[in-house]
């Protein structure tokens, strides 16, 4: 397997693979709304190949973290993995992948929301232990944050999703 950084080419395996994977078209027009956002991170859209075929996809892009001052921090979302391939361990090296290139750019944190037994296994927590708070009313498990290590106390608030989010 093969993990590189997304082009051009690979915009319909994508949109496939998320199409395939979450059963709606949801998650492929998200990715395309943020490729053409400022929220973008274009270096961090990363595919997972085998045998030169794309199976995989995980995308982190920039979100608000507002509090007294408004920091820009780290999204993991979506990652797909076409279901052919799914249970293969892809969708864990594409997460290894994506934090590895996040240690070296100075990031303080990625916020995810997903399913804690995949997650913890990074190093995610439960947003609140760091004072952040979802804009979902969902399970505190479920929002998670995984401090990088430019990670300081200040970084506490709400997130607020870029507008290409409300159509998830």
């Amino acid at each position: 397997m093969n993990i590189r950084c997304e082009n051009s080419s690979d915009y319909l395996a994508i949109a496939t693979i998320n199409q395939l994977a979450f059963g709606r078209d949801n998650e492929a027009q998200l990715i395309a709304a943020i490729r053409m956002s400022e929220f973008s991170i274009p270096e961090l859209a990363l595919v997972a190949e085998v045998d030169h075929v794309v199976v995989g996809h995980i995308l982190f892009s920039y979100i608000n973290l507002v509090d007294e001052v408004t920091f820009k921090v780290i999204s993991l979302a979506p990652i797909a993995v076409h279901p052919d391939f799914q249970k293969q361990g892809i969708g864990t090296q594409l997460v290894q992948a994506g934090l590895a290139k996040l240690a070296t750019r100075k990031e303080v944190m990625v916020i995810v929301l997903g399913d804690p037994q995949f997650y913890t296994r990074f190093g995610f927590e439960p947003s609140v232990k760091y004072d952040i708070a979802s804009p979902f009313p969902v399970p505190e498990d479920v929002f998670m944050v995984k401090p990088l290590p430019g990670y300081q106390a200040k970084y506490r608030g709400n997130v607020i999703y870029p507008p290409a989010f409300n159509q998830v």
